[in-house]
Formats: structure tokens, C-alpha cells, sequence
């Protein structure tokens, strides 16, 4: 198949294109090594280097990008961006649009793939409806009138999947968790782990990567840290990811912040803990994710305390004990100390990002079958 993938350059604290980073990458990536002619197509909010990137895969397969940066200028910019990549889509003739990243992105990208009579698809990796960019006046008018349009919706989660069935009421959806490549997280030394994250080598320790967001309840594990760190002189807490004013990191000589981790150092931070924390809120946001950290977590064999919330809850509905009430201090406080004393290890399929291209490419096929014969 010839399929183009959109989405923004900038996601995740990462840049798409030169990180080669999760999601927005990794499906365009396997779908190029499948042996689909591919191209990826990303707007930058922020200044990057534009044109034409090639990335050699396996063998003779590559996959093409093309970046355009939004400018200082938003309506001039979009006009720029929607005149080239327009005449990229009549030159490229592809069978397939995908869409991701946000409700710019989706609504763009509805504009482009119908200008050209192509069928479309959207890929959603959270409830994009819960994003800053929706509050713009109009934008989640327009981002609902693309969802309804498209062929078919992707999701990274079963309750987002249902959400989608039943708010849009759009009958073709497929759930499609984000997870790892396979080979990149695995279960390592702990106590070379630690040293290599700088960690005391005899300790109780307990972490989270990713946002420090108060929007995800970063601060209940700081207050539960406080509390039990008076009476358990040998538990710290290890953090690494973006800090968040609204919930500063409490000064305390047990609390070791590592900062922003590269991406390949975060399998060996996870190797070093004894339990890693997935703070989640009850949110717009929060009830409809699937962290990627969570097959991440489980790949290294990490004992995992997650919220009792949306796909989450789904996930360790066998595991009870690893699963503690959302915005409950006293819960997660409780949870922590249990699994401290007792890890638990859990088995799960983990899918690869490969797996994943495969499901999505025989949706895909499925759909665009479906379509010609109706």
C-alpha cells in the first residue's frame, strides 16, 4: 500500500523525526518495513530544520519525510503548509491517509485527504479532546467533524475505543495500545542499574518517569513519600521527566531527581527501582490512556503500582493489589508499602511495535476492502 502518515514534529518532549521516538515513529516505521511505500509528513510548532529526510530500514526498505515548520505566523503558515503538502499528496497518489497527534493535525489532515477524494484514518494515542489546542474556539467543532468523517478510528486504549463508539457513534474502531519495540526493555542488574543512574546501592526504592504533572497526581506520591520516609530511613524516591510548578519536587535528601532521561537510559532506571509508580488521575485525559511506560515497567520484570482507572484497570484486573484508587492518599500509601514488602511479578502479553503495525495494516486492508464493495 502507499500510505502517508501525518502528525505535529514535537510530542512527548521528544522531536518525531530526530528522536525516532514511540508512537508517531514507530507505526510508520514498521508499516516501511512491512514493505509499504511510506511517507511520513510533520508539522513543527516549532523552528526545525524543513525538507526531505530519508531513513533506511531493513534491507531495501525506507521510509520518506517531509517537515514544514508552522512559523511565527499561524494562518500564513497553515496556508504555506496546506499549498505544499497538497501538492506532495497529488504527486504521491496514496491509497491511504493516516492521522495523529492532535485535533490540528486530525482536522488538517480531514481538509487535505478529502481535497483529493482519498479515504482517511485517525490514529488517537490519548483523548486528544483533552488537549490545550481543543479549548480554541471552533477547534473541537471542526476535530469532531473529522472524526465522524473518517473511515476508521485507532485508539490507544478500549475505554478511548468506546468512547469514540459510543459519543460519535462510529462503528469502525480498532484498539491499539502503545508499547515498546521488543529487545529494548528487559530485565537488567539491579544493583547495576543503580550505580549506572547514580542510586544508593542498598535501599528501598520507588520512582516514576515521565510527566511530574500535577494533572496526574504526582503530588500524592510526594506526600506519601514524606509520610513514610520518617518512619523507613532506607526508602527513597527516584524521579526522572518534566517537573511541574504546581507540584515542585519537595526538597528532601532521599528524593533523587535525574532529570530528563534519554530514552535508552530509562530501561536501566526502571531496572533499578522496587517499585515503579504510574500516577493517573480521574480525568478527561486520564480515564481514556494507556501509558507507555506500562509495557515499558513490565518488560524489565519491575514490580508496577498503577490507578484503578480506564485501561489500566482493565490491564490488572488479575492483579488487584497493584492497582490503588485514584486520589486517594491513603490508598496508594497502603499499596505502596504492601507491594514493598511483598513484589508482585506479573505476566502479561506485551505486544511489539511490529505486532501492532500488522493489526493496523490488516484493519486497514479490512476497511478499504469493506468500502469498495459497499
Amino acid at each position: 500500500m502507499k500510505i502517508i502518515c501525518f502528525s505535529k514534529r514535537q510530542y512527548m518532549q521528544k522531536d518525531v523525526i530526530d528522536d525516532r521516538y514511540a508512537r508517531l515513529y514507530e507505526l510508520p516505521h514498521q508499516l516501511a518495513r512491512q514493505g509499504h511505500q511510506v511517507l511520513g509528513i510533520c508539522l513543527s510548532y516549532r523552528k526545525r530544520e524543513e525538507g526531505y529526510f530519508q531513513h533506511y530500514q531493513d534491507g531495501d526498505a525506507y521510509l520518506n519525510w517531509y517537515s514544514y515548520n508552522l512559523g511565527l505566523f499561524i494562518m500564513p503558515g497553515l496556508i504555506r503548509y496546506l499549498y505544499r503538502v497538497r501538492a506532495l499528496l497529488q504527486k504521491f497518489k496514496p491509497d491511504v491517509i493516516l492521522a495523529s497527534s492532535d485535533s490540528p493535525s486530525v482536522i488538517l489532515t480531514a481538509l487535505l485527504a478529502r481535497s483529493i477524494k482519498t479515504p482517511y484514518f485517525i490514529d488517537l494515542y490519548d483523548n486528544y479532546e483533552s488537549f490545550g489546542l481543543s479549548k480554541i474556539p471552533g477547534m473541537l467543532l471542526l476535530y469532531r467533524w473529522a472524526i465522524r468523517h473518517s473511515m476508521g478510528i485507532s485508539c490507544v486504549s478500549e475505554p478511548l475505543s468506546d468512547y469514540i463508539r459510543q459519543h460519535y457513534r462510529h462503528t469502525n474502531v480498532l484498539t491499539l495500545e502503545s508499547t515498546i519495540k521488543g529487545g529494548d526493555f528487559y530485565q537488567q542488574n539491579q544493583q547495576d542499574a543503580r550505580l549506572a543512574r547514580g542510586l544508593p546501592t542498598h535501599a528501598k526504592i520507588i520512582g516514576v518517569a515521565g510527566s511530574l504533572s500535577h494533572s496526574r497526581g504526582i503530588h500524592l506520591l510526594y506526600d506519601s513519600f514524606l509520610h513514610m520516609a520518617k518512619s523507613q530511613a532506607d526508602l527513597h524516591l527516584a524521579l526522572a521527566g518534566s517537573t511541574d510548578s504546581a507540584s515542585p519536587i519537595p526538597n528532601h535528601p532521599r528524593i533523587h531527581y535525574l532529570g530528563l532521561l534519554p530514552h535508552s537510559a530509562i530501561a536501566s532506571f526502571y531496572n533499578s527501582l522496587n517499585l515503579a509508580v504510574v500516577c493517573m488521575r480521574d480525568t478527561a485525559f486520564g480515564r481514556y490512556a494507556f501509558p507507555q511506560k506500562t509495557y515499558e515497567i513490565l518488560a524489565c520484570n519491575t514490580p508496577i503500582l498503577t490507578a484503578r482507572l480506564g485501561a489500566l484497570q482493565h490491564t490488572f484486573k488479575d492483579y488487584p493489589q497493584c492497582l490503588y484508587e485514584p486520589d486517594n492518599q491513603i490508598d496508594l500509601q497502603t499499596k505502596i508499602e504492601y507491594l514493598l514488602q511483598n513484589p508482585v511479578s506479573i505476566t502479561i502479553t506485551i505486544p511489539t511495535w511490529q505486532d501492532q503495525a500488522k493489526k493496523l495494516i490488516n484493519w486497514l486492508h479490512i476497511s478499504l476492502t469493506s468500502n469498495a464493495s459497499d
